[in-house]
């Protein structure tokens, strides 16, 4: 991807709205939204990785982050508006499908990716305890809680519980990114050997190619989101066809969302940055809960939605397990192969539970 051209790069996301374009004039094949998915993800990868490269550690990490959850909350909200039987749990779904993605095959693929250069993959573990802290309490309070609280019956929240909730998910998560672009800033950098490496220093692009870049990336994410909306009702008739629950068709559409970050920290693993992947995946999984629930919230208080955050007994177990492991994997600052292999198994466990439950 290093050897594509800015130019070239183009013409992913272009192409991307042209068969947005016309696919509500004419019938396209759900294959052929697929392949165009496809090319835009990587188109959108090649510029989230410019500019990443341009501003520098960690601001360039919150770019995508940032971006894709900002869509992905516009995308909620728009499947709320027309299905509101299932609004209810829709963003709990999403955000659920997102943080096991994340957390677990996202991390778990960046652990064994780091493994192939060294035995112990290294990584300032300040920053990403932080992150996981910050995480684990976003979650508990906003998926787990609900189910514990009297006031209203179900997995629900009260009016002022819910508002209490988003507010202070908003709150926690602008603290955190504070912390990690000002306040402690090199509690996210690569520390020792790793901090000088060459693809960290390599020459930055200049100021147009990265405007330019940046422009291409908002399009190409908007464009990721429609074609992912797309693909939904086809892939809801191979799910129903296949006689498996049709949660996993928001698994599906959350793993499409998340693709272009997805590929840019496992491709930083892959080089050898594995702090990088830590700031796009725990970054990512921040951002997914700190806007989408206070977003959501809003939506549901202004537009008389409901809203239903309380997982069930099986999510709630796979969500300790995920959390307890990820604590043990980044507790030193060292990782290993085992520790990437312990996550895509529960990965693995997750998705076999959605379809076998």
């Amino acid at each position: 991807m290093a050897n594509l051209g800015i130019w070239a790069a183009l013409l992913g996301p272009l192409l991307g709205w042209a068969v947005i374009l016309a696919g509500s004039a004419i019938h396209l094949s759900p294959l052929i939204i697929g392949a165009v998915l496809i090319g835009v993800v990587i188109a959108a990868v090649h510029h989230a990785e410019i500019v990443a490269h341009r501003v520098g550690e960690p601001f360039g990490t919150l770019i995508l982050a940032v971006a894709v959850t900002i869509i992905e909350v516009g995308l909620i909200l728009s499947l709320m508006l027309t299905n509101r039987e299932a609004a209810s749990t829709l963003a709990r779904d999403t955000v659920f499908a997102a943080a096991m993605i994340i957390l677990n095959l996202l991390l778990g693929l960046c652990l064994v990716a780091a493994a192939r250069h060294q035995k112990e993959a290294r990584f300032t573990r300040t920053g990403a305890t932080a992150a996981l802290s910050t995480l684990a309490t976003l979650m508990v309070l906003t998926l787990v809680l609900p189910n514990f609280t009297t006031s209203v019956a179900g997995p629900i929240y009260s009016g002022t519980q819910l508002a209490f909730v988003a507010a202070f998910s908003l709150v926690l998560y602008l603290v955190f990114v504070f912390v990690q672009t000002v306040g402690n800033r090199d509690y996210f950098l690569p520390k020792g050997d790793l901090a000088r490496l060459p693809a960290v220093h390599a020459e930055k692009p200049d100021l147009r190619t990265s405007w330019i870049s940046f422009g291409a990336l908002l399009v190409s994410l908007g464009a990721v989101i429609l074609l992912a909306k797309s693909l939904s009702g086809p892939l809801e008739q191979a799910v129903a066809a296949a006689g498996a629950p049709l949660s996993l068709v928001g698994i599906a559409i959350a793993g499409i969302v998340l693709l272009p970050e997805s590929v840019a920290a496992v491709r930083a693993a892959r080089a050898n940055r594995l702090q990088t992947s830590l700031n796009l995946a725990l970054g990512s999984a921040l951002a997914t809960i700190g806007l989408t629930i206070p977003a959501v919230t809003v939506a549901s208080f202004f537009l008389g939605l409901p809203l239903s955050l309380g997982l069930d007994t099986k999510s709630i177990t796979l969500l300790a397990l995920t959390l307890f492991i990820a604590s043990l994997s980044i507790a030193r600052g060292r990782t290993t192969l085992l520790h990437g292999s312990v996550h895509l198994t529960v990965f693995a466990a997750y998705l076999l539970t959605t379809i076998l439950p």
